[in-house]
This record gives C-alpha cells, structure tokens and sequence, in this order.
C-alpha cells in the first residue's frame, strides 16, 4: 500500500452523524416516503463509499453512525438530503426543504464505549418517541439488524429490469451492486449495505448490545417522561387523519383555512385524541413550537 493510501486510510473514523429536528415540518409524510428515503441511504452508502454501521429515519430528523473521512461523511448527508428534497418537490412541490436543515457530525472516539452508546441512542429513538417498544420494532433503519438470525428475504436487484429499478428506487442511478435484496416493504434491506459483522463484533453478543440499547440516554429519556404526554401516534397516522378531523369539526380542507378560534380547538382535539405534546402539535400542522404552545395557552 502507497504512503499516500496508508495516510488516507489513517483518516478514516467513526462518525455520529445528526441532522437538526425540524421543529414546524417532518421529513416523511407517509411509509412511501420512508421506502425512498431508505433507498437513498441505500444509494448513497454506495456512491460517497462510506460504510454506513447504523441509522434511524424519524420523522423530523435522521441519525447516522458512519465509518470514513470527514470529508466522506459530510458528502454522504448533503447527497442524502439533496437527492431526498428532490423527492419531495416532484411529490409535494416542496422547495429547499432540507437545505437548512443543519447537521452535526461528531468523532466517535475508540477507548469510552463512544460507540456503543451511539449505536444504542440512534436505534433507540423510535421507543423514545413512543412509536414501538423495542428497537427491532421499527422498520425505518438498523434496529432489527443485529445479532438477528434470519435471512434476509426478498428479490435481488438482478431480477429487475433499470426501469423496474428507476421506478422502485425513485433514482436514476441503479448500478448497484446486483445481489443487493429488495424486502417486501420496498426497499433495499439494510443487511445488504450495513457493516453487520463489524457492530457485533463491537457489541460481542446480545445480551451486551441489549444492556447498552436500555441504559441509553433515549430509554433514560423515555422512562424520566413516564408521568408527562407523549406521542402515542406515529407523526404520518396523525396526518393522515387530520383532512376528516379538520372536515368533520369545522367544514374546511387545511389547518390554514381555519379561525384562530378553530385553529386553538383543533390543537386541543387533536392534543385528546391522539395524546400528542406540543412539539408533535407543531410538526403535523406547520406550527413552530411557539404558536402551538400560544395556541394551546389560549383562554
């Protein structure tokens, strides 16, 4: 190996990559949009050569625990939120969405256990946000990836045709590796570009990554919240409900259309009856967290 190589090879590290919480808008509206969004991890995890370790897709932000250069790792979330926020304005006419939308990426250093606790606190955030109650719940990232002994089941790329591929992968670009497998939900599995060896081998065996997964600082989170609101819906169901709630109480089509009045009575009603705290409230209408809160303290 070239000096050069042995240098660039010395530079490449585990990263905690975390992108900002979207405080009056979520990134996935629905699963469709969770299916592109996985495939352009998926995708970009090929063209950046990062390795990707673990994700998690939620819907207001995106975690990612990745081995490579800065420099690497910074391609790969630009490119992800890029190729992502075209999608989302083919779909939704949605501009720049992502553009601001900043994001953090933190060294994880190899002598205090950095990576185990980022690996936990990343597949961790779904029970955090009450949407499952373990992490292999949830099928929008790495938490049913590890330490599991079933195979992957679906169709391999090869058996597509590239416009089978366009239209599956929302994507131009399909020279990926052809053994790659589509699940049944869609997208390509995690398994299949997901250093799974490496976590283990990190982790050493279940009952390790099972103590790390309920003593980080999301399941601490969880249980310290026990006596105060939580989300028990997931953002995506609660959208979709809203369009009757809004025709059913007040005759309208959109949270715009309505009055102050009706806007603070929509707040409350959606607050009863899927038990959302305010910064779930601000995600699923447009609200900052701000308006929601004023909303909600109205007389």
């Amino acid at each position: 190996m070239s000096d050069i190589k042995v240098r660039l090879s010395a530079m490449r590290k585990r990263y905690l990559v975390t992108t900002d919480h979207l405080e009056s808008r979520i990134w996935f509206r629905d699963d469709d949009d969770f299916v592109v969004g996985m495939n352009h991890v998926a995708i970009q995890a090929f063209l950046t050569k990062v390795t990707v370790l673990a994700f998690i897709l939620m819907s207001n932000h995106v975690h990612f625990v990745l081995y490579g250069t800065w420099e690497e790792c910074e391609a790969f979330i630009d490119n992800f939120k890029a190729r992502y926020s075209q999608y989302l304005f083919r779909k939704y006419g949605i501009r720049e969405q992502l553009r601001r939308n900043d994001f953090e990426i933190k060294e994880l250093p190899y002598d205090d256990e950095a990576f185990e606790k980022a690996v936990a606190y990343t597949n961790m955030n779904c029970v955090a946000a009450n949407i499952c109650l373990y992490a292999n719940q949830y099928p929008w990232g790495t938490g049913d990836c590890f330490f599991n002994p079933s195979r992957p089941v679906g169709k391999r790329l090869s058996d597509f045709s590239k416009r089978e591929l366009k239209r599956i992968l929302h994507s131009d670009f399909t020279d990926l590796p052809s053994e790659w497998i589509i699940g049944e939900r869609g997208f390509i599995l995690p398994q299949c570009y997901v250093n799974v060896k490496y976590v283990e081998e990190q982790f050493r065996k279940p009952s390790r990554m099972t103590w790390f997964l309920n003593n980080s600082s999301k399941a601490k989170k969880t249980r310290e919240s026990s006596g105060g609101p939580m989300a028990s819906f997931r953002d995506q169901s609660i959208l979709s409900m809203l369009p009757d709630l809004y025709r059913s109480l007040f005759h309208k089509n959109r949270f715009q259309e309505l009055t102050d009045d009706e806007k603070v009575e929509c707040l409350r009603q959606i607050r009863y009856r899927f038990s959302s705290d305010v910064h779930q409230l601000a995600r699923v209408t447009g609200l900052t967290y701000a308006q929601a809160a004023a909303l909600l303290d109205a007389p």
